[in-house]
């Protein structure tokens, strides 16, 4: 049975930073660490990142005993418990935010009522969740299946649309209200090894969510067709996220984007395969920007044009990596566009998105694009 996605909705902070002054921020941290500074203004300066948005709303603060100056300094460094307290009151205001506009919309149609909530985070954890914030805040009916998708990384969205469209198979009258949201700025820290740096340089904050059912939409929307996923294991440690002490630790090595340009010829050809496509037929690409290398790489793996990527360079360049909820973002910029400046193949409708998180973990749907007769 076919499943839509009909609308998207992203959501940032208030706060955001500027990355060249992040930069000498960062810089004036390590004055005495020449080598970690030039480490820094080589990863900054080539991130494709402008600008990136955060909850820290002492972001701005020259006192030393802020909540992100001691993010910075071993001495006063956050506890993971102090940096969960933080994610629990800023997620829950996200998250409602991105669910209540969706709802909104949602009420303005003739869509079946919501029987499904999905929230995906990887950020922090609360409970009651997400999940039961939303139908108790948001008037939903306490009936209502609820789910919660934690700790899968930067692609679990992937997981949520695939139990959407599972829902929907079952159920043709399902509706599934999906909202991922991720601070990954709470988990700023002082280590200079040169993961942590990367990492520290491309993660930010942000909210996206959707809304699925098997009605055919009346206006632009994405058909789900299909999944494909694979792991690279030789990526197993480039690619991690651990709980410590003073916050979590991502790891996110330098040989990430060669490991995916190794690997996803054979996932995007099992995905291919079942419906008789070619990259050639692909007019949409809608790719995580974990990084502005990544992005390099699918470019260069798939030899597209200069603008097929417009997108998701788009969203790295404004808002960063924000784990989960990024890959709702490029959709929904996808989407906002109108399909002359959306496609990279002339007539072709279909979308191939794709993200990747630890494991190494890489997953692909195959959408279309679809718009109203």
């Amino acid at each position: 049975m076919p499943s839509y996605i009909h609308y998207l909705e992203t959501s940032v902070p208030v706060t955001q930073g500027n990355q060249r002054e992040l930069l000498g921020r960062l810089k004036s941290f390590h004055k005495n660490d020449r080598k970690t500074q030039a480490i820094l203004h080589r990863i900054y300066t080539q991130s494709g990142i402008d600008r990136r948005h955060t909850v820290l709303d002492d972001y701005y603060s020259e006192d030393p005993h802020s909540f992100f100056h001691r993010c910075f300094n071993p001495e006063y460094i956050p506890t993971t418990g102090e940096r969960n307290k933080q994610y629990e009151s800023a997620a829950k205001e996200l998250f409602l935010k991105t669910a209540n506009a969706l709802i909104q919309k949602h009420k303005k149609t003739d869509l079946p009522a919501i029987s499904h909530v999905i929230t995906v985070s990887c950020t922090g954890f609360f409970a009651p969740g997400p999940d039961y914030e939303i139908v108790k805040e948001l008037g939903l009916a306490s009936s209502v299946e609820r789910y919660h998708i934690g700790f899968m990384g930067c692609y679990a969205a992937f997981p949520a649309l695939r139990m959407a469209k599972a829902f929907c198979d079952q159920n043709p009258k399902a509706m599934i209200l999906i909202v991922a949201t991720e601070l990954c700025s709470l988990h700023f820290n002082p280590k200079t090894d040169h993961d942590t740096l990367i990492a520290g340089s491309v993660f930010a904050d942000g909210s996206a969510g959707a809304l699925v059912s098997a009605v055919k939409p009346m206006k632009s929307a994405f058909k789900i067709e299909d999944f494909a996923n694979d792991l690279a294991y030789e990526g197993e440690q480039d690619m991690a996220w651990t709980i410590g002490d003073t916050g979590f630790d991502m790891t996110l090595s330098s040989y990430v984007p060669d490991i995916i340009k190794n690997n996803m010829d054979a996932i995007t050809d099992s995905l291919f395969s079942g419906f008789d496509l070619g990259v050639e037929d692909i007019g949409y690409w809608a790719i995580h920007p974990g990084g502005r290398a990544i992005l390099d790489k699918v470019e260069q793996n798939f030899e597209l044009g200069d603008k097929a990527l417009d997108a998701s360079r788009t969203i790295l360049k404004n808002n960063g990596n924000m784990s989960s909820a990024t890959i709702l973002f490029v959709l929904d910029e996808l989407l906002r566009r109108p399909p002359s400046q959306a496609h990279t193949r002339e007539g072709r409708n279909t979308v191939l998105t794709m993200a990747f998180g630890p494991g190494l973990s890489i997953e692909t749907a195959l959408l279309r694009r679809i718009e109203p007769s």
